[in-house]
């Protein structure tokens, strides 16, 4: 249902509030270059410091503005299942065509309790599709192969976003979900082998910087033409490693300042850029032209 080049969109901020004219350029302009789904409020648009207000409004204007043209996959996870349940009922409402829902982080629940936290959520949202998200260097937890195959299983449980990095497991995880469920990178860095291995797509930092190199890389992978999708997986290779020069999305939103995109703001505990971490982001953004 969900594949292919898609953008975790960064939340501008103007001073102290959400820019929702730059969110609204950010996502015209993604959708221009090709990309074929916004994700907001995920963790690149620190999702972890937005009050509901704001989470809610981020999504609403990014409905409204991509009007229907690629899917919006509001991200709505939480640490309690009831919290997680009560963002997906908003995001719907709101018109979002599908949930990510981070596995709940810092209270570390067994492989039962994410199974078991996945599918109340399922229930609640009969119809609704969800996408998974596993991401253990930011939960402390890893969602199993195992794990994802028993929720593969639920009719509205419909992708995962693998950013684990390992792809021994993200092997097994497709030979064991088959086509029961898409397997989506969440880490820019193993994108092109999680392809080879039968993914069908991505949810990109780097795609906040070169959304066009990003979904030209799926559509030569879609294509059959692995010899451009390799080429452009070492394109990016020097972009991808830019973005996580500190936490991510720093590198992202200093890049766009950079760009004339949005404004350079982030929010506490996030900060601004080291000096000599932003000379380094600078030359690799001009080798790419976008500055």
């Amino acid at each position: 249902m969900f594949e292919g080049s898609m953008v975790a969109i960064v939340t501008p901020f103007k001073k102290g509030k959400v820019d929702e004219k730059a969110l609204q350029g950010l996502i015209e302009w993604q959708i221009k270059e090709g990309t074929d789904a916004i994700v907001p409020c995920g963790t690149t648009g620190e999702s972890a410091t937005l009050d509901y207000d704001e989470h809610y409004r981020v999504i609403e204007i990014t409905v409204k503005k991509v009007a229907g043209r690629v899917p919006v996959i509001a991200g709505t996870g939480a640490n309690s299942t009831d919290e997680a349940i009560m963002i997906t009922k908003e995001a719907k409402r709101l018109g979002a065509d599908g949930a990510l829902l981070v596995s709940p982080y810092y209270n570390k629940p067994t492989q039962e309790g994410i199974y078991l936290h996945y599918k109340a959520i399922a229930q609640e949202l009969k119809g609704f599709p969800l996408v998974l998200y596993n991401v253990p260097g930011r939960t402390a937890s890893n969602i199993l192969p195992s794990t994802v195959a028993r929720l593969a299983e639920i009719k509205n449980i419909v992708a995962i976003k693998e950013a684990s990095g390992d792809m021994r497991q993200v092997s097994e995880l497709i030979r064991l979900c088959g086509r029961k469920l898409t397997v989506l990178s969440g880490d820019d860095f193993t994108t092109f082998p999680l392809y080879a291995l039968g993914g069908r797509g991505s949810i990109s930092v780097s795609a906040n910087v070169a959304p066009a190199l990003q979904a030209r890389m799926w559509d030569a992978f879609r294509e059959g033409d692995w010899e451009e999708a390799r080429r452009l997986h070492y394109q990016l290779e020097p972009l991808n490693k830019a973005m996580f020069l500190e936490t991510n999305p720093i590198p992202a939103k200093t890049a766009l300042a950079m760009m004339g995109k949005i404004k350079e703001e982030l929010r506490l505990p996030l900060c601004r850029m080291a000096d000599v971490n932003r000379k380094k982001l600078r030359e690799v953004l001009k080798s790419y032209k976008l500055i």
